[in-house]
C-alpha cells in the first residue's frame, strides 16, 4: 500500500555515538565495526542512527568542542589509512585490551602520531588518489578550515593555554600577527588540514554506506559553543565578551531534575542582536555543516531560543542566573528564508508554554522521554497516552541513566506507576520501554543501544550532575547479534516502523 504523501512515516532507530562502537584502538571509529553496526540496523529494519556531536574535543565531551565546523580526527579509521598506503602495517600494531570504557588519553597517545604521519605522507605524495579530494575539501570549506587548523596548532604551540591567554596580538587576531603565524607554520597548518580531511573523507564514505543500507543519520547540535574554541576566537563580535575576551555572562540551566544547584556550563552568551543583522549567517553556516554530515539535526537545549538562563561570569553555580528572552521565531523564519532544514527540537528541562508555542510555530518535532513519565499525574506529557505524532520518543537519552539503571534506582511510587500503567512486572524493563516507545503514536522512536542490551548504570553515557568519567561507554565483543536484530524487527513490523528499502522515495 502506498503511504499518503501528507502522512509522515513512522520510523525507529538507535542512539549510539561512534566512540562507543567496538574498535581495535581503544574506542570506536569509522571503520569496519561502524559498517557492521549499519548492517545490523538494516537487519533490524531500523532506518535511523542517532549520534552525538561529531566535532573535535580536547576534553572528551562531544558537547565541548574546539570547532563547531570540523569533524573529530580521533574517529578516523587507521586501518583505512593503511589500505590507502598512508600507514605501514607495523604502525597498526597495538596493545589495547577489550574494555567497557574508553581511555581517551591512551587513544590520543596512540592515534595522534599516526594521524600526523599519514597526513605528512599524503602531502608528500602529489599523485596520491586522495590529493584531489583534499584540494576540493580545502576549497569548499575555506571559510572555516584555515582558522580551525591555525587555532588548534596555536593551542598546542602555547602549551594548551586558552586563546585569551595567548600573546595579545594573536589573542586579538591582529592581521600582521595572523599572517606571520600562517607563514611560520605553513607546513604544520597543511598537516592539520589533511588530518581534518581524513575525518571528512571517511565520514562521507560511511554516510554513503548508511544510505545504501537504508539508514539515515540523526545528528546533534549543541546550542552553545565552547569559550575556548575557534568559533569564539574568530567571531568575538558575536558573543558577549569584553576587550580581553572575558565573558560578561555565561550559559547554564537553573536547578532541575539533574542537579539541585543547576548546571553551570560556562559557554559565552550569543549577541543575538548582532546575529540577526545578517539573518543569522553564522548559525546558518553551522547548521549547513551539521547537515553535510547528517540527514536530520537535533538542536540541543532548544528552549534557549525562547528564553535562556544567563549566569554572571564567575558565579560559583547556576542558581544566581536569570531568564533572558531569546531570538524566538525570527531565528527560524530566517532559516526558512534560506531553505528548509530537517531539525528536531530538544524541548526538555524547565519548559513553559512559550517554548511549546515556539516549537509549534517553527514546525519542529519535540522529544518525549519515558523515564520522565512516571510517578506523577496523568497529564505528564511524557506518558505515552499524551504523545503526539510529531514527537520523537526515547526510553532515555544520553543524559539519562540506562533504563535498567533507572529502574533499579527508582523509588517505590515510580515503580508502582510503571507496573500499573504498562501492566508489567519490570523484570525485562528495558524491553518493556522499547515496546512502549515503538507502540507510541510518536512518528519516531529512538532507543539507546545500552537499552537494547539491557545494560545497567555501568553503561551510562553521561551524568549531567558530574564532570568525571562521562562519555566513556564502550561496546566490545559480539554485540550486533541476529537474534537481537530480529527482536527489534518484529516490533518495528508490529508497530509500522520498518525502514523503507534503500533508495525509496521519501
Amino acid at each position: 500500500m502506498t503511504q499518503a504523501p501528507d502522512k509522515p512515516r513512522r520510523e525507529a532507530g538507535i542512539l549510539l555515538h561512534p566512540t562507543s562502537l567496538p574498535g581495535p584502538y581503544g574506542m570506536g571509529d569509522l571503520g569496519a565495526s561502524a559498517r557492521r553496526f549499519l548492517d545490523w540496523l538494516a537487519q533490524a529494519g531500523l532506518g535511523l542512527w542517532q549520534v552525538l556531536p561529531l566535532n573535535p574535543t580536547s576534553n572528551n565531551c562531544p558537547y565541548v568542542c574546539w570547532s563547531a565546523f570540523a569533524g573529530n580526527p580521533l574517529l578516523v579509521d587507521l586501518v583505512r589509512l593503511h589500505e590507502v598506503g598512508l600507514l605501514d602495517a607495523s604502525e597498526l600494531v597495538h596493545d589495547f585490551k577489550p574494555a567497557s570504557v574508553v581511555d581517551f588519553d591512551a587513544v590520543r597517545a596512540f592515534k595522534e602520531p599516526r594521524l600526523d604521519r599519514a597526513a605528512e605522507r599524503l602531502l608528500a605524495s602529489p599523485d596520491h588518489p586522495l590529493r584531489k579530494p583534499l584540494a576540493a575539501f580545502r576549497e569548499a570549506e575555506a571559510s572555516w578550515l584555515e582558522d580551525s587548523a591555525l587555532f588548534w596548532l596555536l593551542s598546542r604551540k602555547n602549551g594548551g593555554k586558552a586563546w585569551w591567554d595567548w600573546e595579545p596580538a594573536l589573542r586579538d587576531r591582529e592581521p600582521a600577527a595572523l599572517e606571520k603565524a600562517r607563514a611560520e607554520h605553513a607546513k604544520e597548518i597543511e598537516r592539520e588540514i589533511a588530518i581534518l580531511f581524513f575525518f571528512e573523507h571517511q565520514w562521507s564514505e560511511l554516510r554513503a554506506y548508511a544510505h545504501s543500507r537504508g539508514v539515515r543519520i540523526v545528528g546533534d547540535l549543541p546550542i552553545y559553543v565552547d569559550r575556548n574554541s575557534v568559533d569564539v576566537w574568530a567571531h568575538r563580535n558575536l558573543f558577549h565578551l569584553d576587550e580581553l575576551g572575558t565573558p560578561q555572562s555565561v550559559s547554564g540551566v537553573p536547578p532541575d531534575y539533574f542537579s539541585e544547584t543547576g548546571q553551570l556550563w560556562g559557554n559565552p552568551i550569543y549577541r543575538w542582536d548582532r546575529m540577526a543583522e545578517d539573518n543569522f549567517a553564522w548559525w546558518r553556516a553551522r547548521l549547513r555543516r551539521v547537515l553535510a554530515h547528517t540527514d536530520i539535526a537535533r538542536i540541543d537545549h532548544f528552549r534557549a531560543f525562547a528564553a535562556y538562563w544567563e549566569i554572571p561570569f564567575g558565579a560559583p553555580d547556576a542558581r544566581g542566573g536569570r531568564w533572558v528572552k531569546g531570538p524566538g521565531l525570527a531565528f527560524f523564519q530566517a532559516l526558512e528564508r534560506h531553505g528548509k532544514m530537517p531539525l528536531v527540537a530538544e524541548d526538555l528541562g524547565m519548559i513553559d508554554e512559550a517554548v511549546h508555542e515556539l516549537r509549534r510555530a517553527a514546525g519542529l518535532p519535540g522529544m518525549r522521554v519515558l523515564q520522565f513519565a512516571f510517578g506523577g499525574d496523568a497529564d505528564n506529557t511524557h506518558l505515552p497516552h499524551n504523545h503526539e505524532p510529531d514527537n520523537v520518543v526515547y526510553p532515555g537519552t544520553h543524559d539519562n541513566d540506562t533504563t535498567v539503571g533507572f529502574w533499579n534506582a527508582a523509588p517505590p511510587h515510580v515503580r508502582h506507576h510503571v507496573q500499573r500503567y504498562l501492566r508489567v512486572s519490570g523484570q525485562d524493563i528495558a524491553w518493556d520501554f522499547i515496546l512502549v516507545a515503538f507502540a507510541s503514536t510518536a512518528n519516531t522512536a529512538i532507543i539507546p543501544m545500552q537499552d537494547v542490551l539491557s545494560r545497567g548504570s555501568e553503561a551510562r553515557m553521561n551524568n549531567p550532575a558530574t564532570t568525571r568519567d562521562n562519555w566513556r561507554f564502550l561496546l566490545h565483543g559480539d554485540v550486533f547479534r541476529r537474534e537481537t536484530a530480529m527482536r527489534l524487527r518484529e516490533l518495528a513490523d508490529l508497530y509500522g516502523r520498518l525502514a523503507e528499502p534503500p533508495g525509496a522515495a521519501r
